[in-house]
């Protein structure tokens, strides 16, 4: 079923103003847009709209079992979204933000987050790329999926993007090719810290970041 009669596209690099504020007042309307990520294109839509990202999964053809991450634009924004952080999970933070690193957190209990069957925790990312952060910062935080229908690979262009998700989604945003097909890893922070995906960011390069991270680490010289 078509959701938006004409969705719109925007370079980036050519139309970033108008880029800019019509992704914000798409979004405020609640509806999704795709935006270019240090990793692959996604989807993206309110945060805190819990219709808009009902939208979003429909848009995927993805259950509410396997809820989005959130974009945020500063890491100190971690805080507000958080509860119980620890040194070694702020520290983390710090070395790999803005990167390819998302961290599962403790959402604050005053929250109005409806992203799907998500208990009482949240993904929390700040992507390397200029113009998407410069886009949360009109927005606030997104909750963003990869921008393509469940099963089928993720969007490295905006084209492949149309091709999949076509006029379920009302902005385009166009940023050439996509960073790299290498996802972010994922940390566990919601207790003692462990890798959910290794991805980008290995193991050993978090260890030697934020020594101590992970218990069998401790004593490495």
């Amino acid at each position: 079923m078509s959701l938006v009669n004409d969705p719109q596209r925007f370079d980036c690099a050519t139309q970033a103003d108008q880029a800019l504020a019509v992704a914000e007042a798409a979004i405020t309307a609640g509806a999704c847009i795709v935006l270019p990520t240090d990793t692959v294109y996604g989807i993206g839509a309110n945060a805190f709209d819990a219709a808009a990202v009902q939208g979003l999964l429909d848009a995927k053809q993805r259950g509410r079992d396997m809820p989005p991450p959130v974009l945020i634009a500063e890491p100190s924004m971690l805080r507000s979204l958080a509860t119980g952080l620890t040194r070694e999970g702020l520290g983390l933070a710090k070395a790999f933000w803005p990167g390819a690193l998302t961290v599962v957190v403790t959402a604050h209990p005053d929250l109005r987050l409806d992203l799907g069957d998500r208990g009482n925790t949240i993904a929390v990312r700040v992507p390397d790329h200029d113009f998407t952060r410069a886009l949360l910062r009109h927005t606030g935080p997104l909750a963003v999926s990869s921008a393509n229908v469940s099963g089928r690979p993720a969007a490295m262009t905006v084209d492949e993007a149309v091709e999949q998700l076509g006029d379920q989604v009302a902005v385009y945003l166009d940023a050439g090719p996509a960073g790299a097909p290498v996802p972010s890893t994922i940390v566990d922070l919601t207790g003692e810290p462990r890798i959910l995906r290794e991805g980008r960011l290995t193991r050993e390069q978090m260890a030697q970041a934020v020594p101590g991270l992970f218990g069998d680490d401790k004593d490495d010289a």
